[in-house]
């Protein structure tokens, strides 16, 4: 038994300085990556002050990195010379060295990525030429901001954070990089002091594919003179105070303004949407539209969609041009909706949210920030219309499939498009294979061309394999 157990300490000491030999060979390769990352064979036969290869905005992140690697590698040869792992079986020294080189492995590909391309670097020196421009995006833009925002910043503590990652990695779309001009105007501010008036700025480059847009390290512009919104019982079907909005951008400069449609320009999506109580009040609780010849509509009421799934409509996405009356609707019958919009010439997201809703600010292109099944409803109107491409489409329906829980409700409200193309749009929704409670296609007579007709649908998400 003795003699078992000398063997089972002789193979556990082999395994010990098995794996010094390993960390050392480790700590000797991660020095030559730094070293190669850092400078070429070429920089070996130029001095230092002919032109300088090394990166200084990576240089640091890497540097840090690498010293993290080495303290790594010294303390767990420290932990082995001195018998710390004596007692322990062989299994777990194994599987405490796998974790360990897993760590090491992660810093060094954290590293990699921070590491500067020397072939792209910048030189000052007129007789070196370059072949071609940085991949680092990074080095892309000229306001520090940007290049802080966008640049890989790694874990203080040089491990794997609770997401499993050892940096934050920060996205950023490629039309950003091609609206350049415009995203280093609207980076280009003081960190700390009161943002500019830039807005419409934003919401161009979120339009126009940027998006979503760099967090930013300035205060918010607040209107000059806030006051305190109208209690959850009177904001519903209040206009709100005007000084709770900053008007610049818009052609009217109060509510009363937009609710009387005085431009009759800038938001001809819902150019009635603010008139609360003659045309928002009564949608979706009383029949509207109806079509003289067919006395037809393609306005569905609340009370008859609800009654397809009684008691299972809990919370939902409203997907739309509008100032929230769907979502204020919707409340009554303890439904919660969140309002997806965008300020197309007028202050919607402001309205919903005086109106005690919520408004969720994003474009068409975007993900949404849902988990998947998890809406039971999703509403839309007035936004997805006879414009829109039909990949487009296919990509905005199955990201709402995405969304929607098994048994959940598509609703889609008056989508108008030419009759020549009707029967292409009702493909794209055929696709996903819900169950139709109801269908309707009606003419669409707000204007003499009879070319253009309504199609309203409720139909329901089926369930799917796993």
């Amino acid at each position: 038994m003795a003699k078992v157990n000398s063997l089972v300490k002789m193979g556990t000491w082999k395994s010990v300085n098995r794996t010094i030999f390993i960390l050392g060979i480790c700590a000797l390769l991660v020095s030559v990556a730094t070293l190669s990352g850092s400078y070429s064979f070429r920089s070996l036969l130029v001095t230092n002050s002919f032109c300088d290869y090394v990166n200084p905005l990576n240089e640091g992140e890497a540097r840090m990195n690498f010293e993290v690697v080495i303290r790594k590698i010294r303390q767990e040869m420290d932990e082995l010379k001195n018998g710390t792992l004596k007692e322990s079986s062989l299994s777990e020294i194994l599987l405490r060295h796998s974790a360990f080189l897993a760590d090491i492995l992660g810093l060094i590909e954290s590293m990699q990525a921070l590491g500067p391309d020397v072939e792209n670097a910048t030189v000052d020196h007129p007789l070196v030429k370059l072949n071609h421009q940085s991949d680092v995006p990074a080095d892309y833009f000229l306001i520090e901001e940007i290049r802080k925002y966008v640049r890989v910043k790694p874990n203080r503590l040089g491990k794997q954070n609770f997401m499993g990652a050892n940096g934050t990695f920060t996205s950023i779309g490629h039309a950003c990089f091609a609206m350049k001009e415009e995203l280093e105007e609207y980076m280009d501010y003081d960190v700390g002091e009161i943002c500019n008036d830039d807005w419409k700025l934003a919401q161009k480059l979120m339009v126009h594919g940027c998006d979503p847009l760099p967090r930013r390290r300035c205060l918010a512009r607040a209107p000059r003179l806030y006051t305190q919104p109208f209690p959850i019982n009177e904001s519903i079907w209040k206009l709100p105070d005007d000084r709770n909005v900053r008007w610049s951008g818009y052609r009217c400069k109060n509510f009363t303004c937009l609710a009387n449609n005085g431009t009759r320009k800038g938001f001809f999506k819902c150019a009635d949407c603010f008139n609360l109580t003659h045309h928002e009040m009564p949608r979706w609780i009383q029949p509207t539209d109806l079509d003289p010849e067919t006395n037809t509509t393609a306005d569905f009421l609340i009370p008859e969609v609800l009654k397809i799934k009684p008691g299972e409509v809990r919370i939902g996405l409203d997907f739309s041009v509008g100032t929230g009356t769907f979502a204020a609707r919707m409340r009554e019958f303890n439904v919660t909706i969140v309002s997806a919009t965008i300020n197309l010439g007028a202050p919607f997201n402001e309205m919903i949210a005086l109106r005690g809703l919520v408004p969720l600010y994003l474009s068409i292109n975007q993900r949404l920030p849902f988990f998947d099944n998890t809406l039971d409803l999703i509403h839309t109107t007035r936004f997805l219309d006879g414009w829109i491409d039909f990949v487009l489409l296919d990509f905005v329906l199955f990201d709402w499939d995405r969304v929607l829980r098994p048994g959940g409700l598509l609703w889609i409200d008056s989508f108008f498009c030419l009759k020549e193309d009707l029967e292409d749009y009702m493909e794209a929704f055929k696709v996903l294979r819900y169950r139709k409670h109801k269908w309707v296609v009606v003419p669409k007579r707000d204007k003499d061309d009879d070319r253009e007709v309504f199609f309203s649908a409720v139909l329901e998400k089926p369930p799917r394999p796993f």
